[in-house]
Parts: structure tokens; C-alpha cells; sequence
């Protein structure tokens, strides 16, 4: 599954990498956007897969942060 953001803004932190195993709504990163941070959230359980962002990215609105399967 697909980890995405909502709007666009900047990842302050990536608190996961590949192979760590999470559970749904553990926190996974922070976006920083409209001057507050707001976390980014695991959809589900599983392991990630695939992190496409490290801190300081600018990201768009649907931008794939990382794969959870």
C-alpha cells in the first residue's frame, strides 16, 4: 500500500526505513505544511518496502512517500 500526503509541503523527518515493520497509524514521517507539522501516518500493518523521501524533500499532493506491504 501506498503511503501518501495530502498537500503539498516539506518532509521534516523519516522515521522508518526499509525492512521496519509498522502498524496502522503508526507515525512514519513528518510534513511540515501551512507552518505546522502534522505527522504522516501508516494506512495499514505491514513492512516497508520502499522509502522514496528523506528530510527536506519538497513533496506534492499524492506524492508516494514509501510502500507498505
Amino acid at each position: 500500500m501506498n503511503v501518501t500526503v495530502p498537500m503539498v509541503g516539506k518532509i521534516v523527518n523519516v522515521a522508518v526505513k526499509n525492512g521496519d515493520k509498522v502498524k496502522e497509524n503508526d507515525p512514519v514521517a513528518t510534513l511540515e505544511a501551512m507552518k505546522m507539522e502534522m505527522p504522516v501516518v501508516a494506512p495499514t500493518t505491514g513492512v516497508v518496502k520502499q522509502v522514496n523521501v528523506k528530510a527536506g524533500d519538497e513533496v506534492t499532493a499524492d506524492t508516494i512517500l514509501m510502500v507498505i506491504e
